[in-house]
């Protein structure tokens, strides 16, 4: 298999949060494991877009739908570490975007993993994708 390779623009992050590392979500060997990672992900990315007014859940408008997601693991991290969790948009399409994701652990500066998600903006009601909103768009992709 190909290495991934997640080039992030700098630029882009404009938001960021700190999780601390459950002892549920080390696994075996020790460390943070990949599924738990993912988790953490979605709890930094449901976070960000608290902070924007964007509502994923779709319950007041047109919510979002994760696509896709890719990784890239640089260090371990472990029980009790408060990891940042840095997001922001980039990679903007007619239905939506990409959130971009720099995990590190600032007590020593360790970059943990780089990670991006892609969304579309989706009714949960009829099932189906929608564009994304004008508003969305002009707020975000100009930036």
């Amino acid at each position: 298999m190909a290495r991934l390779e997640l080039n992030l623009p700098e630029h882009a992050f404009c938001f960021s949060t700190q999780i601390e590392v459950r002892v549920t979500d080390v696994n075996a060997a020790d460390h943070l494991g990949n599924e738990a990672l993912v988790a953490l992900l979605s709890e930094a990315r449901a976070r960000f877009l608290q902070h924007l007014g964007i509502d994923e859940t779709g319950r007041d408008g047109p919510g979002i739908l994760v696509a896709d997601l890719a990784v890239k693991y640089r260090a371990e991290a472990h029980r009790h570490d408060a990891l940042l969790f840095e997001t922001g948009f980039c990679d903007f399409n007619k239905y939506g975007a990409d959130i971009i994701y720099r995990v590190s652990r600032p007590a020593d500066q360790t970059l943990i993993a780089i990670a991006k998600t892609g969304f579309v903006f989706f009714d949960y009601q009829a099932g189906k994708m929608l564009t994304a909103p004008e508003d969305f768009r002009q707020q975000f992709a100009a930036g």
